[in-house]
């Protein structure tokens, strides 16, 4: 099956490169065509019963909703492909998005506000990818199971987050900073091209370099992949990094989207829906694996099914009942089809 690791290599050679080819973007699309029918029966009922469904502002409020979950998801294939799991990506957007306006409304830069916007983009994220390494490390190092060395951060970072800030809304009002959120180049809003630039670099790197391929191997087989030669430990640091940065730019592009910060709602259970998308996209759980297209799918269903309940006037308490009960439906059929497979 592609994407996934039947054998690991004898050495860590570099694998002979060859320019991505239309028969393996085919494979991937048919090894994922259950989370596509899926997605294609929930368009085909939209597009039948929901007023006004097949125009572009729809398309858009979707697209601009599912942004910042598919960005996050991809660095949580990452991390589920080498067999680990990411609980804290809520949190660290939430630390993500509490610094951001302490630069950019920092006194220091009451003269020239455009130099305080410029590491508002950078240093969060930095700020995020590092405290994705400190995962990295709790999993290398300490041996501490994955679930179990993120959910510090997950409790931690959230409460990180309310220190920065001493629990208070950061509201503000800066264009150059929003950009990020609400910026529309050539009518196509910002994230949704950042998402699409993300989701086609994490598929390259999945599919035609060698970090990819240790990536698989370390989760088809850690112990085979280390013995292969193989930097197990810097493969589970660098997806962790990645997490950790990609969970950042997340967490910008909330605060730009609601022009304020608030550490108690910013990526609050983005883990869970992040988790359900790589689930229901295909990818297994216990590593090995990692469809990338198939999570961009999975987010796209798990929105649908909330735009869907929420325009049939199904209250939203309600609609996360529902959404739960159809994520686990679908996460069971793939994963016994990948079983299979």
């Amino acid at each position: 099956m592609k994407g996934e690791v039947q054998t690991v290599p004898s050495s860590p050679a570099r694998p002979a490169r060859r320019p991505l080819a239309w028969g393996d973007l085919w494979a991937d699309l048919h090894a994922i065509r259950v989370s596509l029918l899926i997605l294609a029966a929930l368009l085909l009922f939209n597009a039948l019963f929901t007023p006004n469904f097949l125009s572009v502002q729809t398309l858009n409020v979707n697209l601009t909703q599912v942004a910042t979950t598919v960005i996050v998801a991809m660095g949580m294939t990452l991390v589920i492909a080498t067999g680990g799991v990411d609980l804290s990506v809520g949190s660290l957007m939430a630390i993500s998005g509490v610094l951001a306006p302490l630069l950019f409304l920092n006194p220091a830069f009451a003269g020239a506000p455009a130099l305080g916007v410029a590491p508002a983009f950078v240093l969060p994220v930095l700020a995020a990818g590092a405290f994705g390494l400190l995962n990295g490390v709790f999993v290398t190092r300490l041996r501490l199971q994955p679930i179990v060395a993120t959910l510090v951060l997950y409790i931690a970072g959230r409460g990180i987050a309310q220190v920065i800030t001493n629990g208070q809304l950061q509201s503000f009002t800066r264009p150059d900073f929003s950009y990020i959120g609400l910026g529309r180049p050539l009518g196509i809003p910002f994230q949704v091209l950042l998402m699409l630039v993300i989701v086609a670099v994490t598929y390259w790197a999945v599919r035609r370099t060698v970090f990819g391929r240790y990536v698989l191997a370390v989760g088809g087989n850690e112990q085979a992949a280390r013995l292969a030669g193989i930097p197990v430990a810097r493969v589970k640091l660098a997806v962790y990094g990645l997490s950790g940065l990609l969970a950042g730019v997340a967490g910008l592009i909330v605060i730009a989207i609601n022009s304020s910060s608030d550490a108690n709602q910013v990526g609050l259970n983005m883990e869970l829906d992040a988790i359900a998308a790589v689930a229901v996209g295909g990818t297994l759980l216990s590593g090995g694996r990692a469809q990338v297209l198939g999570t961009v799918a999975g987010a796209l269903i798990i929105q649908l099914i909330r735009y869907t309940l929420l325009a049939r006037g199904v209250p939203d308490a309600a609609a996360l009942m529902v959404k739960a009960a159809i994520i686990v439906a679908a996460v069971a059929l793939l994963q016994r089809r990948g079983g299979r497979s």
